[in-house]
């Protein structure tokens, strides 16, 4: 039986493209071609009419787009609140089902109201949580304000979406959630990363992501910079943009790295990136905040390991097995030098990048819609 879906959420793939806006389109994809009408509600990043059709979803724009960063780098208040005030928009609007994500959370109360008066079920995708640790660290003094907006928030939905294990714990156990929840991974485009042959720029480490404080990258590049004292040609290639940008490129001059460490910018087409990947040696995510970490997935596709860290926040360490598919470690740039010059030195097992294109098998697009279909029509 098919269905007219909602799905709510600030950005839109590929005007924006992050791992939540990513999920989103990549699903609703899928649930069109399965034949159900799938309408994407999010800021106006285009041009043109506030309703355009691409590859088979409707994309509303219900609002002007507004920065989500502020200048130093952290997630925009005053966006997330206009957002949610302009979901209340969705009233007018008919649909069977609808799934809200679970931040930027004022988003989440809009469309609870709505579906109170529709006699809707809301269902929502919780990317992750930011914690009462996170708060401190963003609003200081204020921290309580925004807790209790997020305790408030997971009581909206009747039915929650986890990304990962650890998302779905934190939920539960730091959020005090009480209702249904199941987990449903993240996907990655598996054959069209099988097609893409490897680039011919060559480096040893790469990242791939956004340039924002708590990825970390700053780690990154005074590991380079260690690692440079046994092997002067390190190559580094960072891919992405954001605000850290400026920062990141004065600390590889004040290292002495312009040679050993690139940055490329933003890249338009994935095909692109997954080429530099398949290029590259081992992919590094220092991140200490990811609510899934679907870049842990790409890299594993196109056969290279992945060394991310320990830390609470960051459920990308899920998708490593120590030794197989990569290594996780202690957020610091010695320990982080350690795991790459092993993995340099022993970059030739074919055991290894077996079991990378072996893990991430698991995470097909296919599937993951086909589980989230599931969930929508019980």
């Amino acid at each position: 039986m098919t269905k007219k879906i909602a799905l709510v959420y600030d950005a839109i793939y590929p005007y924006i493209k992050g791992g939540g806006e990513k999920r989103y389109y990549e699903i609703a994809k899928r649930l069109a071609i399965k034949g159900h009408e799938v309408h994407l509600y999010g800021m106006k990043l285009w041009k043109g009419r506030d309703v355009i059709r691409k590859e088979g979803i409707y994309l509303h724009g219900i609002c002007p787009s507004k920065p989500l960063y502020t200048k130093d780098g952290r997630r925009s208040i005053w966006q997330a609140i206009f957002f949610g005030i302009n979901c209340l928009k969705l009233f007018k609007e008919d649909f069977d089902i609808i799934d809200c994500c679970g931040f930027p959370y004022f988003s989440l109360f809009a469309v609870k109201l709505v579906c109170l008066l529709k006699g809707k079920k809301l269902n929502s995708t919780w990317h992750e949580v930011w914690g009462k640790d996170y708060w401190k660290s963003y609003l200081r003094s204020l921290w309580i304000f925004g807790y209790v907006i997020e305790k408030l928030a997971v009581k909206m939905p009747d039915k929650i979406i986890a990304v990962s294990p650890t998302t779905a714990f934190r939920i539960k156990n730091e959020l005090g959630y009480i209702g249904p929840i199941v987990t449903i991974p993240n996907g990655a485009n598996l054959e069209e990363i099988k097609s893409v042959k490897p680039s011919r720029i060559k480096s040893d480490i790469i990242y791939a992501g956004r340039l924002l404080d708590f990825k970390n990258v700053d780690l990154l590049i005074k590991t380079v910079g260690l690692i440079k004292n046994q092997l002067p040609r390190i190559k580094c290639l960072i891919i992405g943009d954001g605000p850290e940008k400026h920062k990141l490129l004065e600390l590889s001059n004040k290292l002495k790295l312009e040679k050993n460490v690139q940055f490329t910018g933003f890249l338009e087409k994935h095909e692109d990136i997954y080429a530099l990947i398949k290029s590259s040696k081992v992919f590094v995510l220092p991140s200490t905040r990811e609510g899934f970490g679907i870049v842990v997935i790409e890299a594993n596709a196109c056969g290279i390991p992945v060394i991310t860290v320990c830390h609470k926040d960051n459920a990308s360490k899920d998708l490593v097995e120590e030794g197989e598919n990569g290594f996780t470690c202690q957020l610091n740039e010695k320990e982080i030098a350690k795991r790459i010059t092993w993995i340099l030195k022993n970059n030739s097992s074919r055991k290894m990048k077996k079991a990378c294109i072996g893990s991430a098998n698991k995470y097909d697009w296919d599937k993951i819609a086909n589980r989230v279909e599931e969930v929508y029509l019980k």
